[in-house]
């Protein structure tokens, strides 16, 4: 079975951030992801991880003004010392937390800029966090995001952020591939976990149903099949990645709402 870590910024938010890890924990989870720690103090969250026997898999850097709709700064030209404030401060609660890997949001294209020079500076802002992330002996990651829920995002094809990543050529820069991301924009996931996982490239999976980002058992995808997939190629290639559930449950944030829906993670962990 692929190791699940839950999103606390999309699950239990029938309880206040740091009451969802000891939620996470009671449902059985070993591992939490979500977007942002910057609101609290590393060492508060470092105790609640502690406390709960919880591993920290994932968070973002800082995506620049998120309340007035930025949704990352890496590809903006003129930002780059933000970026490298911002990624320094990630790398400082990695630190703290433990944590092997931060998410680095491309942000939305401004219009009335070539792609060509956004790209340019997406990959330089890239290449200096790979290196200041080695150094730190974290990962870089970075997700193609669909245009439906975030239009105007840089980057949103699974190939591209490919691409990307072989170009800048360091080991410790990787594809965070949402699966549910991935289906809304190319479909074929199945294959794709084939094509991707083996080449060493993919740091991350994240899981939610298509098309209402709701639990993964309520939709489109047949996930139970897709986590078979993902177990047959870990067990022939290694690899030993966690999946991200970053779903809102679709009884919203009522008491037991996400508890409530995890028969889906039952069945996956019977059988």
């Amino acid at each position: 079975m692929p190791r699940f870590a839950a999103n606390l910024s999309m699950l239990y938010n029938e309880h206040a951030f740091l009451d969802r890890f000891a939620a996470a924990a009671a449902d059985g989870f070993p591992a939490v992801e979500y977007l942002f720690p910057y609101a609290f103090e590393a060492a508060e969250i470092a105790r609640r991880l502690a406390g709960h026997g919880l591993q920290q898999v994932l968070f973002n850097a800082p995506p620049g003004d998120w309340d007035a709709g930025e949704r990352g700064i890496a590809c903006l030209p003129g930002r780059e010392a933000e970026f490298r404030d911002g990624f320094a401060r990630a790398l400082d609660y990695a630190q703290a937390l433990g944590c092997p890997r931060v998410h680095v949001m491309a942000g939305l294209a401004p219009q009335g800029v070539e792609r060509a020079q956004l790209q340019a500076v997406y990959e330089g802002n890239l290449a200096w966090a790979a290196g200041q992330a080695a150094a730190a002996g974290r990962a870089v990651l970075i997700e193609p995001i669909n245009p439906r829920d975030m239009p105007g995002y840089f980057l949103n094809r699974q190939d591209e952020a490919h691409r990307i990543v072989q170009a800048i050529g360091t080991a410790n820069l990787q594809v965070q591939f949402d699966l549910y991301h991935g289906q809304i924009v190319e479909g074929d996931v199945a294959m794709k976990l084939r094509q991707y996982l083996p080449t060493g490239r993919v740091g991350h999976l994240q899981i939610a149903g298509v098309p209402m980002r709701h639990e993964p058992d309520l939709g489109e995808l047949n996930y139970a099949y897709l986590f078979d997939v993902i177990d047959e190629v870990s067990a022939a290639c290694g690899w030993q990645g966690w999946v991200g559930c970053e779903y809102r449950p679709a009884r919203g944030a009522v008491t037991g709402g996400t508890s409530d829906g995890l028969g889906w993670l039952r069945r996956a962990s019977a059988a």
